[in-house]
């Protein structure tokens, strides 16, 4: 189990990468969605590798990597490639680097995703904000000693995403003829896809959409006081709604289809808020 050692020596070997640089948002990029690094001038690029206790990625999409500059005006670092639990890491390890980044001064989150769409008005290619989520297993980042430096033992869920950020980036969208979703996400481990039962149950629960992240780095991103906005892609609609099966490849597709006119959107918010 990490101590708070380890993320002060991560969040030093990551400053020190960064030569004097410092960032205010941190950017979480989802299956598909790592082209929105390309947009930053001669970015700063640090190798997952390079940072102490830091995991790597091994998700199809995710070049593990971070990378930093400017974008919309403001300094940003960017995760190309996430940690999941199922690729065997522990959910303290998926967390690692919203920890270090707060460490470091960030204390804002834009966390972005590919997700199966669960509500049947929704369609391929849609956008959703998160409003709220599910978790029923028993995946938590906070399990174990609470690191009180981060927060509270019982932190608060009650709003993890911000309103304010929701109504922004839905009017950046909407200046584009864009409808934006709003719902919640159901937060399941992977890697498998959900039975057809599955999404059925979910649904009766509330759920909107279903992905396989994002969950433990917002829970971990509130108990240490960062603001949060999270944008899911529906790339696919979840299993039994339509009868094909699924792939982790139409999710790429997907998410590469729709990945410049995300970033149009992640680029003029970040200029307004």
């Amino acid at each position: 189990m990490l101590e708070y050692k380890d993320y002060l020596e991560g969040a030093g070997a990551l400053s020190e990468k960064l030569g004097g640089f410092v960032p205010e948002i941190l950017i979480i990029l989802g299956s598909g969605l790592g082209d929105l690094g390309e947009r930053l001038d001669r970015p700063a690029i640090i190798p997952y590798s390079e940072i102490p206790h830091m995991r790597f990625s091994t998700a199809p999409g995710h070049k593990g990597r971070f990378l930093a500059g400017e974008l919309g005006g403001k300094r940003v670092l960017m995760m190309q490639g996430r940690l999941h639990f199922y690729e065997g890491w522990s959910a303290e390890d998926a967390v690692f680097p919203i920890r270090i980044a707060r460490l470091i001064g960030i204390d804002k989150l834009i966390v972005t995703n590919a997700a199966g769409g669960i509500n049947e008005a929704y369609k391929p290619g849609e956008l959703m904000l998160i409003s709220d989520f599910i978790k029923l297993n028993a995946v938590n980042p906070l399990v174990g000693p609470n690191i009180d430096e981060f927060g509270p033992r019982f932190p608060d869920m009650t709003r993890v995403f911000d309103r304010e950020y929701m109504a922004a980036f839905r009017k950046t969208a909407e200046k584009h003829g864009e409808t934006v979703h709003e719902g919640v996400y159901f937060y399941c481990t992977g890697p498998q896809y959900e039975t057809p039962a599955e999404i059925r149950a979910m649904r009766i629960l509330g759920a909107d959409a279903v992905g396989m992240s994002t969950v433990p780095e917002c829970i971990a991103a509130r108990h240490c006081g960062m603001r949060i906005l999270g944008v899911t892609l529906v790339t696919n609609m979840a299993a039994g709604i339509l009868d094909k099966p699924l792939s982790g490849e139409e999710v790429i597709e997907a998410g590469k289809a729709a990945s410049e006119r995300l970033s149009n959107y992640v680029t003029e918010f970040l200029e307004v808020i």
